[in-house]
């Protein structure tokens, strides 16, 4: 499963790379085409379908979400750039006490994914006082969940991550006066798949173009996102447990 998804992520981030190995001597350009790169690894493309899924259904549903998509790219920058910052601080050794937590960090955005899916199909509730037990409703719907969510998917690393960040990008943050800003950049590159698929309902005027048509169509375009969720987390689930 793992191997064809690899696939599809050369076969989508080629140019790119190829791109960002000959703009090394503009190192934002470079970094913020890693990015792209990035966004494009195995163990990043679940995870950015289905925060494309599920903006994709608020931006039917209720209007354009600019302020969760922002907070789920700032969520990312925090991400990368404390890691970022981390590495250049301390050096390279750091990175092999890091590399032991990744692969777990990686195995819960399955679950995260599959859990977003039941809810937005109203298959459970959420109704406790206790912040741990609200965590899915606010993944699936609230602002500061979207912050979280683009944190905690910052840092699903697998090998082809690990190369781009580690191998191919610190080396641009050491060699630069700047180069501690580069791993923001970087995070803005990863989040380019969900900027553009928003980009295109905003363009194509389908802000809120849900809630003209009635309730019933909202609660099925709810129930296809939740399918979608639902699939990409058990999908993502088998690929990094099994």
């Amino acid at each position: 499963m793992y191997s064809f998804l690899s696939q599809i992520s050369n076969l989508l981030s080629q140019p790119f790379l190829n791109m960002a190995n000959s703009t090394t001597a503009l190192p934002v350009l470079s970094a913020f085409l890693l990015g792209i790169v990035g966004a494009m690894a195995p163990c990043q493309l679940t995870s950015n379908l289905g925060a494309i899924t599920l903006y994709s259904n608020q931006s039917l549903q209720k209007g354009i979400a600019w302020k969760e998509l922002l907070l789920f790219i700032f969520g990312k920058v925090i991400a990368f750039s404390g890691l970022g910052l981390i590495v250049w601080l301390m050096g390279k050794e750091i990175q092999s006490t890091l590399t032991l937590y990744f692969p777990w960090l990686r195995k819960l955005i399955g679950p995260i994914l599959v859990l977003v899916g039941l809810y937005l199909l109203g298959l459970f509730k959420m109704y406790w006082n206790v912040t741990l037990f609200r965590v899915p409703e606010r993944w699936a719907k609230g602002k500061i969940g979207s912050f979280f969510m683009g944190f905690g998917f910052s840092l699903a690393f697998c090998p082809t991550m690990f190369v781009l960040f580690f191998v191919t990008l610190m080396p641009l943050v050491y060699s630069t006066s700047y180069g501690v800003l580069l791993p923001s950049v970087f995070a803005v590159g990863t989040s380019v798949p969900v900027i553009f698929f928003i980009l295109i309902l905003w363009y194509l005027g389908l802000s809120g173009a849900v809630m003209k048509k009635g309730r019933r169509v909202g609660k099925l375009i709810q129930q296809t996102a939740g399918i979608v969720m639902v699939l990409l987390g058990v999908f993502d689930t088998i690929t990094y447990w099994f």
